[in-house]
């Protein structure tokens, strides 16, 4: 007869895989759970071992580094990683902790493990860390970029929050979508008879959370597999949302043929960290400017389709400087340069947990417990 499934194993056997294999946890965890026969309960304690100590590992490598004196090999560090989780980041009572995490070790590096948990069983959590970077677990200029654009009270405490496992929230029509989005498609708008436009959609939250509303949308997205995604959800939620694969740069539609435009664009995703655990060890500082240029010249082609009088918004799931502020002042500046074409005039911004932030809005994660996200929206003139 097979064994019984075991939580701790399927968990360091999906660490292991996942740093292997250099896949996404979010991506790989899913059929490894499916073939583990692990009831509803294992499984959430599973997913909450492999996230938490993906996201937490610059941490746990310190608290056990202390007493090792080599580095030792991937199977014994991940379980050493393992266990330090449980001992430092859940509390999970001693004996549990190491003798379980012992057990699923491979055999011939049980007598490490075991011996340096217990050091860290007994030595307890440092009264002082080498930086806040290891103490919270990200890599240095995540956490320099954070204070110097953010300041340090702000940024610390936003790092702290995206070291949680996030909040699921649940709207009225059953789709799961954390409230910060819900809030961005409420600023979106849209009534009876007006078309929306969205132009980043995958999966599918906003524009399905905007047609609830009443309004038409049009829910765009470049990779046939995301938009089958958005697809399902349309489906599965009887809205009017036309699902369209089309790339946001090269819009198929011409200029002025919405009413209201969402770019959502794609981002570094530094703003929800708590949901993509590997994402802070993935995204690299080079990236940033990267993806800036990108969302400069998709907010560009979005503002082309606003007619007179429509709304325009941009947001991102990140907090710095460069994707959010810099993006929305990039586009200003270049309709001013063009001295023609649509004239944007920013709108109310929101209130609430969401705080000013150059032409738009931004709201920090641990203000309502959300994801952090950045927002600006327009009204757009009919030109000079």
């Amino acid at each position: 007869m097979p064994s019984e499934p075991n939580a701790r194993q399927v968990a360091l056997d999906a660490l292991l895989r996942i740093e292997a294999d250099r896949s996404y946890a979010n991506l790989a965890l899913g059929p490894i759970l499916e073939r583990s026969r692990l009831d509803r309960r294992d499984r959430g304690f599973v997913t909450d071992l492999v996230y938490g100590t993906i996201r937490m590992q610059r941490r746990m490598d310190h608290l056990v580094d202390r007493f090792l004196v080599s580095d030792p090999p991937p199977e014994a560090r991940m379980a050493l990683r393992l266990g330090a989780y449980q001992l430092d980041v859940l509390a999970t009572p001693p004996h549990a902790a190491i003798g379980e995490t012992v057990e699923v070790t491979p055999k011939r590096y049980r007598g490490l493990v075991n011996a340096v948990l217990r050091k860290v069983s007994t030595g307890g959590t440092p009264t002082t860390w080498p930086s806040e970077a290891v103490r919270l677990s990200y890599p240095d200029w995540i956490v320099d970029r954070f204070v110097d654009e953010l300041g340090a009270v702000d940024a610390l405490a936003a790092l702290d929050h995206m070291n949680q496992p996030p909040a699921v929230t649940t709207r009225d029509d059953g789709y799961i979508q954390d409230r910060a989005s819900q809030w961005v498609a409420d600023l979106v708008g849209g009534v009876d008879g007006e078309l929306v436009a969205d132009l980043c959609a995958a999966p599918g939250g906003k524009a399905t959370a905007i047609a609830a509303g009443g309004a038409h949308v049009v829910a765009v997205d470049s990779s046939l597999s995301r938009i089958g995604l958005v697809a399902d959800n349309v489906a599965k939620l009887e809205l009017p949302v036309d699902v369209v694969a089309a790339d946001a740069l090269h819009p198929p539609w011409r200029p002025r043929s919405f009413d209201r435009v969402l770019l959502d664009a794609p981002c570094s995703g530094l703003g929800v960290l708590h949901r993509r655990p590997d994402a802070r060890w993935r995204v690299e500082s080079g990236d940033i400017d990267r993806l800036a240029s990108l969302q400069r010249r998709m907010l560009s082609a979005a503002a082309e389709l606003v007619r007179p009088g429509g709304v325009l918004v941009y947001s991102v799931c990140t907090l710095l400087r460069s994707e959010t502020v810099g993006v929305a002042e990039a586009l200003e500046s270049l309709m001013v340069e063009r001295g023609e074409g649509p004239v944007l005039e920013p709108l109310e911004r929101p209130g609430g947990p969401w705080s000013d932030r150059g032409i738009g809005s931004i709201l920090l994660p641990q203000r309502a417990e959300t994801d952090g996200m950045y927002l600006a929206r327009w009204r757009v003139g009919s030109g000079r």
